[in-house]
């Protein structure tokens, strides 16, 4: 056991007692949490202490429990504890693992003491830090690397980092502290840094080895965002060579990070530093493909495929390089690739038409990814959907459903690779109506697709419309669910008057017991032929008799056309005072029942502005998108908005994952729509509030 009655550390620094702990009083400074009192504070330096060269990280945890991380606060317990936690990190007689913990910890607590609001810094934090930065260079020149590592970060500047490289011999810091080299001169704002910086970089990247070098331009890009653009050889030799795969794991390690980053890693920030340079990351990622289907290297092939589409997620431009690409990779002997290659292509859809044979060679594809859903057939399958080759349909209600048999939903990672939602796939597929709905009704009939899984089928018929009327048989029995019943409305009125026989049913149906739902059914009733007048009567008197942001079902009263007349105040009311998912549709319903375009179209066109200037507010964009092409008018400079965005290379999205495209590809069907039915520019005078 460590002595630990006193004395110094072969550092010359005084080694902790447990004297000196419990002379802290403790029990009077404020906790990180409630949960972690300051006493447990004392205890987790105490057991440190009494370790010593038995100290593991894990012994440290309850440490960092105490500090609070990730809290964005720093408490007088830490100031307390911080000189002890330097001490310990300073001793040698503390195990290398433990003290490499605890430079984590210093490092951690100061940069969150740097991003706190000043009032949730205690106030004597950024003194006791000062009095122990002269401390930090030891920790720098540590016998353990793991240490230096570690205390990268506690540096404080480029000079010091630069001093610290001529001495690091170890190339597992040397890595690391190139990497911190570079972020140093970022930070510096001073061109002798930056030159000195550059010097050492440059000849790291002359005379280092291939993962050296791979680190040198990352370093290089800290300060330089296009060295990656000019060293993009000297990174696809690197990183595609496959005798230097295997050192990246040996010597790219990272302050904080436990494990070396493997090349796949590596290769994945190196796409991120190319992102200013759209043409450049995607030149990467192809030729990474081209290398690794030469070496036969199918990691790094997928790594290569997924940086594409993560390219390809946010910029339409980049389709027209990989449209080949993953065509000529339909084939390849991996099932991964495979996979992205036709998801790749699904979510593309008509552009990938030129490769619909080969897709449909893989329609009964069972290769998979492990942690990414589905098989190769499913997205060989959804991409002929999307094309619109009826080689997909075979079987595709089945396999949608497959998902779902004995559950309700399915467990995915947003932004990976996955299948579509039923009514993602469906929805577009009414022209095939008659060939998908004998499976859509025998899956209506299951009690197990009862739920969930229901309501989505019912939106594809909605969403089918009159093509749907041959499965009125299966919704009518829903409307006696109360969770259902709704749904199943919907989707009888978009049948037109095919299903007006299910009046009485829908008359019936079981709906929770409120106003609105209520109201519901007498619209549905009116649209199935019933009376008028006693559906308007409703609409107009609970629209009239509600306030706040539902406003009641506004949007109903548009329906009744100029027979609303007498609510059309009310509805401009809610037009103008209404949030914005109401706004539009009171737009919409205010120019049905009165006929002029204004003020309606000035209130939509004010939603335009936004995107066009680079927001993202996509779902009002798209709302008052619909609701412009059905009043068909247009103002000059929202016009000349529409054309600004429609040419943008943006993915109009906030998702990124493949409803990036799916709402895309609306937001641009809907502009183009707005441009079609305008007629021309209106009277450039008029005012867009």
């Amino acid at each position: 056991m460590t002595d630990v009655t006193g004395g110094t550390d072969a550092t010359g620094v005084a080694d902790v007692t447990f004297e000196e702990l419990d002379a802290v009083r403790w029990e009077l400074l404020e906790p990180a949490t409630e949960f972690h009192p300051p006493g447990e504070t004392k205890r987790a330096l105490r057991r440190l202490v009494r370790k010593g060269d038995a100290a593991t990280e894990e012994d440290c945890h309850p440490l960092f429990d105490c500090f609070g991380p990730g809290r964005g606060r720093v408490p007088s317990v830490a100031t307390a504890a911080l000189p002890f936690v330097v001490r310990l990190a300073l001793a040698r007689h503390v195990g290398r693992g433990a003290r490499a913990a605890l430079v984590e910890l210093l490092v951690g607590a100061q940069k969150e003491a740097a991003g706190a609001d000043p009032a949730l810094v205690d106030a004597g934090w950024h003194a006791a830090w000062r009095l122990q930065r002269p401390r930090f260079p030891a920790l720098l020149a540590d016998p353990a690397p793991e240490v230096r590592r570690e205390a990268l970060p506690l540096a404080g500047d480029a000079d010091a980092l630069l001093e610290r490289w001529r001495a690091e011999t170890d190339p597992t810091v040397r890595l690391p502290l190139l990497l911190a080299l570079g972020d140093a001169a970022a930070a510096s704002g001073g061109a002798g840094a930056v030159d000195r910086v550059r010097d050492a970089v440059t000849g790291a990247l002359r005379a280092g080895d291939p993962v050296t070098r791979v680190a040198a331009v990352h370093a290089w890009a800290a300060f330089d965002p296009d060295a990656p653009v000019r060293e993009q050889d000297l990174l696809v030799d690197a990183l595609s060579d496959p005798a230097v795969r295997p050192r990246f794991e040996t010597v790219w390690y990272m302050p904080s990070v436990e494990q070396a980053l493997d090349r796949e890693a590596v290769v994945s920030w190196t796409a991120s530093r190319l992102g200013h340079a759209p043409e450049a990351a995607l030149s990467f990622c192809a030729r990474l493909v081209g290398a690794a289907r030469a070496h036969g290297d199918p990691l790094l092939c997928r790594t290569a495929l997924d940086e594409a589409w993560r390219l390809l997620v946010v910029r339409p431009s980049a389709a027209a390089g990989l449209l080949p690409l993953a065509g000529a990779l339909l084939a390849d002997p991996d099932d991964g690739v495979r996979y992205r290659a036709a998801h790749l292509l699904a979510v593309l859809g008509p552009e990938a038409a030129p490769y619909a044979d080969g897709l449909a060679a893989l329609v009964d594809d069972p290769g998979e990814e492990e942690y990414l859903e589905g098989s190769v057939g499913d997205h060989a399958r959804w991409a002929l959907n999307r094309i619109g080759d009826p080689r997909g349909l075979p079987e595709l209600v089945e396999r949608l459903y497959a998902p779902y048999r004995d559950r309700y939903s399915r467990a995915y990672v947003l932004g990976d690779p996955r299948l579509p939602e039923i009514e993602e796939v469906l929805i577009p597929l009414r022209e095939h109506a008659e060939t998908l709905l004998p499976a859509v009704r025998e899956l209506l009939r299951d009690p197990g697709a009862d739920g969930p899984l229901a309501r989505c089928f019912l939106e594809v018929l909605q969403a089918w419309g009159p093509a749907a009327a041959p499965a009125l048989p299966e919704v009518v029995p829903l409307l006696e669910d109360s969770s259902l019943s709704l749904s199943a409305i919907d989707a009888l009125v978009a049948m037109g008057p095919a299903a007006a026989p299910a009046a009485p049913a829908v008359r019936g149906a079981v709906v929770l017991d409120h106003p609105a739902n209520h109201l519901k059914v007498a619209w549905a009733l009116w649209r199935l032929g019933g009376d008028h007048d006693e559906a308007l009567r409703l609409a107009g008197e609970t629209v009239l008799g509600e306030d706040g942001p539902g406003y009641g079902p506004v949007h109903l009263l548009g329906t009744f056309g100029p027979a609303a007349a007498p609510y059309a105040d009310r509805v401009r009311h809610v037009m103008e005072h209404g949030g914005p998912w109401l706004r539009p549709r009171a737009a919409v319903a205010l120019w049905r029942i009165t006929g002029d375009p204004e003020p309606s179209a000035s209130v939509l066109e004010a939603d335009l502005f936004p995107v066009a200037e680079g927001g993202d507010a996509y779902g009002s964009f798209l709302d008052a998108l619909h609701a412009l092409a059905e009043i068909g008018t247009l103002s000059p400079a929202a016009r000349a908005a529409l054309h600004a965005v429609r040419g943008s290379d943006r993915r109009l999205a906030a998702y990124r994952d493949h409803r990036a495209f799916l709402q895309d590809e609306r937001i641009r069907c809907a502009i183009d729509a707005v441009l079609a039915r305008s007629e021309g520019p209106r009277d450039a005078s008029r005012t867009v509030r």
